[in-house]
Protein backbone atom coordinates (compact mmCIF):
# COMPACT_ATOMS: atom_id res chain seq x y z
CA UNK A 1 0.00 0.00 0.00
CA UNK A 2 1.28 3.36 -1.10
CA UNK A 3 1.53 6.17 1.44
CA UNK A 4 1.18 9.78 1.07
CA UNK A 5 3.31 12.57 3.12
CA UNK A 6 4.12 16.14 3.13
CA UNK A 7 7.68 17.05 2.55
CA UNK A 8 10.01 16.63 5.11
CA UNK A 9 10.93 20.08 5.17
CA UNK A 10 7.16 21.22 5.39
CA UNK A 11 6.32 22.38 9.26
CA UNK A 12 3.00 22.81 10.43
CA UNK A 13 2.95 25.24 13.11
CA UNK A 14 0.54 24.82 16.58
CA UNK A 15 0.32 27.13 19.06
CA UNK A 16 3.31 28.92 17.79
CA UNK A 17 6.08 25.80 17.71
CA UNK A 18 7.24 24.66 14.58
CA UNK A 19 6.98 21.25 14.49
CA UNK A 20 8.47 18.55 11.58
CA UNK A 21 6.46 15.32 10.55
CA UNK A 22 7.69 12.40 11.80
CA UNK A 23 9.91 10.52 10.21
CA UNK A 24 9.57 8.40 7.23
CA UNK A 25 12.00 7.32 4.36
CA UNK A 26 9.85 9.00 1.99
CA UNK A 27 11.14 12.22 2.76
CA UNK A 28 14.58 10.96 2.49
CA UNK A 29 14.57 10.58 -0.69
CA UNK A 30 17.84 12.18 -2.96
CA UNK A 31 19.36 12.27 0.47
CA UNK A 32 21.32 9.67 3.29
CA UNK A 33 18.26 7.80 4.88
CA UNK A 34 18.05 8.27 8.58
CA UNK A 35 18.07 5.24 10.57
CA UNK A 36 14.54 4.09 11.23
CA UNK A 37 12.77 3.94 14.26
CA UNK A 38 13.09 0.59 16.48
CA UNK A 39 9.51 -1.05 16.88
CA UNK A 40 7.98 -3.56 19.50
CA UNK A 41 5.18 -5.68 19.16
CA UNK A 42 3.57 -8.32 21.73
CA UNK A 43 1.10 -10.77 21.59
CA UNK A 44 -0.62 -13.09 23.53
CA UNK A 45 -2.79 -15.78 23.05
CA UNK A 46 -4.79 -16.26 26.23
CA UNK A 47 -6.04 -19.62 25.26
CA UNK A 48 -2.60 -21.75 25.32
CA UNK A 49 -0.71 -22.66 22.31
CA UNK A 50 -0.60 -26.66 22.08
CA UNK A 51 3.23 -27.32 23.35
CA UNK A 52 3.49 -30.97 21.10
CA UNK A 53 2.04 -29.07 17.81
CA UNK A 54 4.82 -25.92 18.34
CA UNK A 55 7.93 -27.17 19.49
CA UNK A 56 10.15 -29.10 17.53
CA UNK A 57 11.63 -32.33 18.91
CA UNK A 58 15.04 -31.45 18.92
CA UNK A 59 17.13 -27.58 19.06
CA UNK A 60 18.96 -25.93 16.57
CA UNK A 61 18.72 -24.59 13.32
CA UNK A 62 17.94 -27.79 11.80
CA UNK A 63 14.82 -28.53 13.59
CA UNK A 64 12.31 -30.30 11.94
CA UNK A 65 8.70 -28.40 11.06
CA UNK A 66 6.21 -28.88 13.66
CA UNK A 67 2.47 -28.39 12.47
CA UNK A 68 2.30 -25.10 13.51
CA UNK A 69 5.94 -24.16 12.64
CA UNK A 70 5.02 -25.49 9.04
CA UNK A 71 2.58 -22.20 8.57
CA UNK A 72 5.72 -20.21 8.86
CA UNK A 73 7.71 -22.76 7.06
CA UNK A 74 8.29 -19.28 4.24
CA UNK A 75 10.06 -17.20 7.40
CA UNK A 76 11.95 -20.12 8.53
CA UNK A 77 15.03 -17.51 8.81
CA UNK A 78 12.41 -14.54 10.27
CA UNK A 79 11.71 -16.11 13.86
CA UNK A 80 12.88 -18.01 16.45
CA UNK A 81 10.97 -20.98 19.13
CA UNK A 82 11.58 -21.06 22.27
CA UNK A 83 10.97 -23.13 24.98
CA UNK A 84 11.92 -23.78 28.93
CA UNK A 85 10.92 -19.98 29.61
CA UNK A 86 8.06 -18.60 32.11
CA UNK A 87 8.10 -16.13 35.13
CA UNK A 88 8.86 -17.06 38.18
CA UNK A 89 6.44 -17.42 40.76
CA UNK A 90 3.59 -16.35 38.16
CA UNK A 91 0.31 -18.84 38.72
CA UNK A 92 -2.84 -18.64 38.78
CA UNK A 93 -3.81 -20.18 35.54
CA UNK A 94 -6.19 -17.83 33.44
CA UNK A 95 -5.50 -14.86 36.00
CA UNK A 96 -2.02 -15.23 35.08
CA UNK A 97 -2.56 -13.20 31.37
CA UNK A 98 -2.19 -9.66 33.42
CA UNK A 99 1.49 -11.49 34.30
CA UNK A 100 2.66 -11.63 30.72
CA UNK A 101 4.63 -8.62 30.22
CA UNK A 102 4.91 -7.61 33.93
CA UNK A 103 5.87 -11.00 35.79
CA UNK A 104 4.40 -9.84 39.01
CA UNK A 105 4.00 -12.55 41.28
CA UNK A 106 1.19 -14.83 42.49
CA UNK A 107 -1.84 -12.84 40.61
CA UNK A 108 -4.77 -15.59 41.69
CA UNK A 109 -3.95 -14.46 45.22
CA UNK A 110 -5.48 -11.77 47.50
CA UNK A 111 -4.56 -8.32 47.30
CA UNK A 112 -2.55 -9.26 44.11
CA UNK A 113 -1.12 -6.10 42.75
CA UNK A 114 0.50 -5.85 39.32
CA UNK A 115 3.78 -4.07 37.94
CA UNK A 116 4.14 -1.63 35.17
CA UNK A 117 4.46 -3.64 31.67
CA UNK A 118 7.01 -4.46 29.02
CA UNK A 119 5.46 -1.97 26.63
CA UNK A 120 4.81 1.13 29.53
CA UNK A 121 8.20 0.37 30.51
CA UNK A 122 9.97 1.09 27.04
CA UNK A 123 7.74 3.98 26.28
CA UNK A 124 8.79 5.51 30.05
CA UNK A 125 12.28 5.19 29.12
CA UNK A 126 12.11 6.07 25.39
CA UNK A 127 9.56 8.44 25.12
CA UNK A 128 9.40 8.62 21.15
CA UNK A 129 8.02 11.43 19.34
CA UNK A 130 4.78 9.89 17.55
CA UNK A 131 1.17 10.86 17.52
CA UNK A 132 0.19 7.53 19.58
CA UNK A 133 3.23 6.45 22.62
CA UNK A 134 1.44 2.93 22.51
CA UNK A 135 -1.33 1.56 21.32
CA UNK A 136 -3.31 -1.53 23.30
CA UNK A 137 -5.42 -3.93 21.71
CA UNK A 138 -7.79 -6.37 21.90
CA UNK A 139 -9.98 -8.99 20.87
CA UNK A 140 -13.68 -9.84 22.26
CA UNK A 141 -12.21 -8.18 25.45
CA UNK A 142 -11.61 -4.12 26.87
CA UNK A 143 -9.34 -5.57 28.59
CA UNK A 144 -5.47 -5.33 27.62
CA UNK A 145 -1.45 -6.44 28.38
CA UNK A 146 -0.60 -3.01 29.13
CA UNK A 147 -0.27 -1.80 32.97
CA UNK A 148 1.21 1.57 34.04
CA UNK A 149 3.51 1.82 37.14
CA UNK A 150 0.94 1.31 39.49
CA UNK A 151 -0.36 -1.38 38.20
CA UNK A 152 -3.37 -0.46 37.05
CA UNK A 153 -4.63 -2.45 33.21
CA UNK A 154 -5.14 -0.03 30.09
CA UNK A 155 -8.10 -0.59 28.46
CA UNK A 156 -7.56 -1.90 25.26
CA UNK A 157 -9.52 -0.92 21.87
CA UNK A 158 -10.68 -4.05 20.39
CA UNK A 159 -12.63 -2.10 17.32
CA UNK A 160 -10.91 -2.03 14.24
CA UNK A 161 -13.16 0.88 12.45
CA UNK A 162 -12.30 2.97 15.91
CA UNK A 163 -8.47 2.19 15.53
CA UNK A 164 -8.48 3.08 11.94
CA UNK A 165 -10.23 6.52 12.44
CA UNK A 166 -7.61 7.35 15.17
CA UNK A 167 -4.68 6.62 13.04
CA UNK A 168 -5.75 7.64 10.02
CA UNK A 169 -9.38 9.67 9.94
CA UNK A 170 -8.82 13.48 10.44
CA UNK A 171 -11.79 15.15 11.93
CA UNK A 172 -13.84 18.21 10.81
CA UNK A 173 -12.79 20.95 12.06
CA UNK A 174 -15.32 21.30 14.85
CA UNK A 175 -14.49 17.84 16.13
CA UNK A 176 -10.83 19.30 16.23
CA UNK A 177 -11.79 22.72 18.14
CA UNK A 178 -13.82 19.83 20.95
CA UNK A 179 -10.69 17.59 20.95
CA UNK A 180 -8.54 20.21 22.08
CA UNK A 181 -10.93 22.02 24.44
CA UNK A 182 -11.02 18.87 26.19
CA UNK A 183 -7.48 18.68 26.21
CA UNK A 184 -7.56 21.77 27.69
CA UNK A 185 -10.08 20.90 30.97
CA UNK A 186 -8.00 17.63 31.30
CA UNK A 187 -4.15 20.10 31.92
CA UNK A 188 -6.62 22.70 34.18
CA UNK A 189 -8.12 19.64 36.24
CA UNK A 190 -4.35 18.00 36.21
CA UNK A 191 -2.98 22.00 37.28
CA UNK A 192 -5.48 21.70 40.15
CA UNK A 193 -4.14 17.63 41.22
CA UNK A 194 -0.82 19.09 41.40
CA UNK A 195 -1.91 21.69 43.75
CA UNK A 196 -3.48 19.64 46.15
CA UNK A 197 -0.74 17.16 46.04
CA UNK A 198 1.86 19.93 47.00
CA UNK A 199 -0.32 20.84 49.85
CA UNK A 200 -0.59 17.97 50.99
CA UNK A 201 2.92 16.88 50.89
CA UNK A 202 3.55 19.53 53.56
CA UNK A 203 0.89 17.28 55.70
CA UNK A 204 1.98 13.64 55.43
CA UNK A 205 4.47 11.37 57.01
CA UNK A 206 7.67 9.92 55.50
CA UNK A 207 5.11 6.83 54.24
CA UNK A 208 2.22 8.72 52.79
CA UNK A 209 5.22 11.07 51.21
CA UNK A 210 6.18 8.03 48.90
CA UNK A 211 2.56 7.16 47.93
CA UNK A 212 1.98 10.49 46.98
CA UNK A 213 5.27 10.43 45.08
CA UNK A 214 4.26 7.47 43.27
CA UNK A 215 0.99 9.51 42.56
CA UNK A 216 2.86 12.45 41.47
CA UNK A 217 4.97 10.64 39.06
CA UNK A 218 1.66 9.00 37.44
CA UNK A 219 0.30 12.45 37.31
CA UNK A 220 2.82 14.31 35.42
CA UNK A 221 3.03 11.41 32.94
CA UNK A 222 -0.71 12.35 32.19
CA UNK A 223 0.04 16.12 32.57
CA UNK A 224 2.69 15.54 30.01
CA UNK A 225 0.97 13.05 27.46
CA UNK A 226 -2.31 16.06 27.64
CA UNK A 227 0.03 18.26 26.20
CA UNK A 228 1.52 16.18 23.55
CA UNK A 229 -1.99 15.08 22.39
CA UNK A 230 -2.78 19.07 22.24
CA UNK A 231 0.05 19.51 19.56
CA UNK A 232 -0.89 16.30 17.76
CA UNK A 233 -4.63 16.84 17.33
CA UNK A 234 -3.63 20.17 15.10
CA UNK A 235 -1.86 17.71 13.10
CA UNK A 236 -3.18 16.03 9.68
CA UNK A 237 -3.16 12.37 10.08
CA UNK A 238 -0.84 10.12 7.30
CA UNK A 239 -3.23 9.00 4.36
CA UNK A 240 -2.75 5.67 3.70
CA UNK A 241 -4.35 3.83 0.47
CA UNK A 242 -6.14 1.03 2.33
CA UNK A 243 -10.20 1.14 3.03
CA UNK A 244 -11.45 1.67 6.38
CA UNK A 245 -11.91 -2.11 7.79
CA UNK A 246 -15.66 -3.35 8.44
CA UNK A 247 -16.09 -4.59 11.92
CA UNK A 248 -16.51 -8.32 12.41
CA UNK A 249 -19.72 -8.96 14.34
CA UNK A 250 -19.13 -12.23 15.14
CA UNK A 251 -17.46 -12.76 18.50
CA UNK A 252 -16.36 -16.24 17.52
CA UNK A 253 -14.79 -15.14 14.47
CA UNK A 254 -11.39 -14.55 16.25
CA UNK A 255 -9.48 -15.25 13.01
CA UNK A 256 -11.07 -12.69 10.73
CA UNK A 257 -10.83 -10.30 14.21
CA UNK A 258 -7.29 -11.17 13.83
CA UNK A 259 -6.16 -10.51 10.67
CA UNK A 260 -7.85 -7.13 10.96
CA UNK A 261 -5.83 -5.86 14.21
CA UNK A 262 -2.79 -7.40 12.32
CA UNK A 263 -3.21 -4.93 8.89
CA UNK A 264 -3.82 -2.34 11.32
CA UNK A 265 -0.65 -2.86 13.27
CA UNK A 266 1.57 -2.93 10.23
CA UNK A 267 -0.12 0.53 9.06
CA UNK A 268 0.67 1.93 12.14
CA UNK A 269 4.28 1.57 12.45
CA UNK A 270 4.77 2.01 8.80
CA UNK A 271 3.41 5.31 9.07
CA UNK A 272 5.18 5.89 12.60
CA UNK A 273 2.28 6.55 13.76
CA UNK A 274 3.05 4.39 17.19
CA UNK A 275 6.50 2.23 18.18
CA UNK A 276 4.91 -0.02 20.42
CA UNK A 277 1.92 -2.33 20.47
CA UNK A 278 0.30 -4.81 22.50
CA UNK A 279 -2.78 -7.44 21.77
CA UNK A 280 -4.44 -9.55 23.92
CA UNK A 281 -6.21 -12.23 21.83
CA UNK A 282 -8.95 -14.40 23.62
CA UNK A 283 -11.34 -16.74 22.36
CA UNK A 284 -15.22 -16.13 22.45
CA UNK A 285 -17.65 -18.81 24.01
CA UNK A 286 -19.25 -20.16 20.81
CA UNK A 287 -17.87 -22.40 18.06
CA UNK A 288 -15.30 -20.65 15.29
CA UNK A 289 -16.64 -21.02 12.22
CA UNK A 290 -13.78 -23.35 11.17
CA UNK A 291 -14.43 -26.22 9.11
CA UNK A 292 -14.08 -29.06 11.27
CA UNK A 293 -14.86 -27.85 14.24
CA UNK A 294 -17.59 -28.53 16.09
CA UNK A 295 -16.80 -27.20 19.79
CA UNK A 296 -16.06 -23.78 21.89
CA UNK A 297 -12.43 -22.97 21.99
CA UNK A 298 -11.91 -22.96 25.43
CA UNK A 299 -13.66 -26.36 26.00
CA UNK A 300 -11.06 -27.59 23.02
CA UNK A 301 -8.80 -25.93 25.08
CA UNK A 302 -9.36 -28.21 28.14
CA UNK A 303 -8.93 -31.17 26.03
CA UNK A 304 -7.78 -33.70 28.89
CA UNK A 305 -5.63 -35.43 25.76
CA UNK A 306 -8.80 -36.07 24.30
CA UNK A 307 -8.50 -37.39 20.61
CA UNK A 308 -10.89 -35.59 18.91
CA UNK A 309 -10.43 -32.43 21.10
CA UNK A 310 -7.25 -32.24 20.19
CA UNK A 311 -7.62 -32.55 16.39
CA UNK A 312 -10.18 -29.82 16.82
CA UNK A 313 -8.31 -27.27 18.92
CA UNK A 314 -5.64 -27.95 16.16
CA UNK A 315 -7.68 -26.69 13.66
CA UNK A 316 -7.70 -23.64 15.35
CA UNK A 317 -4.58 -23.02 16.11
CA UNK A 318 -3.23 -23.97 13.01
CA UNK A 319 -5.56 -21.14 11.41
CA UNK A 320 -3.93 -18.80 14.61
CA UNK A 321 -0.67 -19.46 13.34
CA UNK A 322 -1.57 -18.99 9.53
CA UNK A 323 -2.80 -15.03 10.39
CA UNK A 324 0.57 -15.03 12.11
CA UNK A 325 2.35 -15.82 9.04
CA UNK A 326 0.49 -13.64 6.79
CA UNK A 327 1.39 -10.98 9.06
CA UNK A 328 5.02 -11.66 9.36
CA UNK A 329 4.43 -11.69 5.52
CA UNK A 330 2.89 -8.63 5.02
CA UNK A 331 5.73 -7.15 7.48
CA UNK A 332 8.50 -8.84 5.10
CA UNK A 333 6.88 -6.83 1.72
CA UNK A 334 6.95 -3.65 3.18
CA UNK A 335 10.35 -2.03 2.54
CA UNK A 336 12.00 0.40 5.12
CA UNK A 337 15.59 1.89 4.30
CA UNK A 338 17.27 -0.92 2.38
CA UNK A 339 15.61 -3.17 4.26
CA UNK A 340 11.92 -4.42 5.55
CA UNK A 341 9.58 -3.39 8.10
CA UNK A 342 10.08 -6.76 9.65
CA UNK A 343 13.49 -6.15 10.00
CA UNK A 344 13.18 -2.99 12.44
CA UNK A 345 9.95 -4.63 14.56
CA UNK A 346 10.45 -7.21 16.91
CA UNK A 347 6.84 -9.21 17.07
CA UNK A 348 6.28 -11.42 20.08
CA UNK A 349 3.80 -14.31 20.29
CA UNK A 350 2.98 -16.77 23.01
CA UNK A 351 1.03 -17.17 25.46
CA UNK A 352 0.58 -16.91 29.31
CA UNK A 353 0.14 -20.67 29.54
CA UNK A 354 2.01 -23.39 29.06
CA UNK A 355 -0.59 -26.64 29.27
CA UNK A 356 -3.75 -24.73 28.86
CA UNK A 357 -5.61 -28.11 29.74
CA UNK A 358 -4.03 -28.06 33.21
CA UNK A 359 -3.71 -24.21 33.36
CA UNK A 360 -0.27 -24.81 34.06
CA UNK A 361 2.11 -21.35 33.85
CA UNK A 362 5.75 -23.08 33.00
CA UNK A 363 7.02 -23.41 29.65
CA UNK A 364 5.35 -21.19 28.11
CA UNK A 365 5.02 -21.56 23.94
CA UNK A 366 6.98 -18.32 22.73
CA UNK A 367 7.80 -16.80 19.50
CA UNK A 368 9.89 -13.71 18.00
CA UNK A 369 10.19 -12.47 14.35
CA UNK A 370 11.87 -9.68 13.02
CA UNK A 371 13.77 -7.13 14.67
CA UNK A 372 17.05 -7.82 13.14
CA UNK A 373 17.96 -10.59 15.04
CA UNK A 374 19.44 -13.82 14.05
CA UNK A 375 16.92 -16.07 13.82
CA UNK A 376 16.18 -19.32 12.02
CA UNK A 377 16.20 -21.58 15.01
CA UNK A 378 14.90 -23.45 18.25
CA UNK A 379 16.25 -22.35 21.30
CA UNK A 380 14.83 -25.18 24.06
CA UNK A 381 15.80 -24.08 27.94
CA UNK A 382 15.29 -26.65 30.51
CA UNK A 383 11.60 -27.73 30.81
CA UNK A 384 11.77 -28.09 34.56
CA UNK A 385 13.93 -25.23 35.81
CA UNK A 386 12.78 -22.93 33.41
CA UNK A 387 14.82 -19.58 32.98
CA UNK A 388 13.18 -16.15 33.32
CA UNK A 389 11.12 -14.80 30.26
CA UNK A 390 12.01 -11.78 31.60
CA UNK A 391 15.95 -12.05 30.26
CA UNK A 392 14.38 -12.14 26.81
CA UNK A 393 12.74 -8.93 27.54
CA UNK A 394 15.55 -7.54 28.46
CA UNK A 395 17.16 -8.47 25.08
CA UNK A 396 14.01 -6.53 23.68
CA UNK A 397 14.24 -3.85 25.57
CA UNK A 398 17.93 -3.23 24.73
CA UNK A 399 17.52 -3.86 20.95
CA UNK A 400 14.90 -1.03 21.35
CA UNK A 401 17.68 1.45 22.93
CA UNK A 402 16.72 1.34 26.34
CA UNK A 403 20.36 0.89 28.94
CA UNK A 404 18.88 -1.50 31.26
CA UNK A 405 20.47 -5.28 32.55
CA UNK A 406 17.06 -5.94 34.26
CA UNK A 407 13.24 -6.09 33.64
CA UNK A 408 11.31 -7.62 36.40
CA UNK A 409 12.27 -11.00 37.20
CA UNK A 410 14.23 -10.90 34.29
CA UNK A 411 18.40 -10.40 35.34
CA UNK A 412 20.72 -10.12 31.94
CA UNK A 413 20.21 -10.78 28.30
CA UNK A 414 18.85 -14.15 27.15
CA UNK A 415 21.65 -16.38 26.03
CA UNK A 416 21.53 -17.86 22.00
CA UNK A 417 19.80 -14.78 20.93
CA UNK A 418 21.97 -12.89 19.18
CA UNK A 419 21.96 -9.95 16.13
CA UNK A 420 22.12 -10.41 12.75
Amino acid sequence: MRVHFLSRRTFLRASGVALALPWLEATHAGSVAAAPPRRMMAISTGLGIHAENLFPAAPGRDYALTPYLEQLKEHRDQFTVFSGLSHPDVDGGHNSEVCFLTAAPHPGQGGFKNTISLDQYAIEKLAPDTRFPYLALGINTNQSLSFTRAGVMIPSEGRPSAVFKALFVDGTEKEIATQVARLDEGRSIMDGVMEEIHALQKQVGTKDQDRLDEYFTSVREVEKRLKQNQAWSKRPKPHVDAKPPKDVTDPTDVIAKTHLVFGLARLAFQTDSTRVITMRLIGAGGVPPIPGVKMDWHNLSHHGKDPEKLAQLRLIEVAQMKAFSDMVADFRKTPEAGGTLLDNSMILYGSNLGNASSHDTKNLPILLAGGGFRHGQYLAFDSQRNTALGKLYVTMLQRLGVETDAFATGKGTLAGLEMA
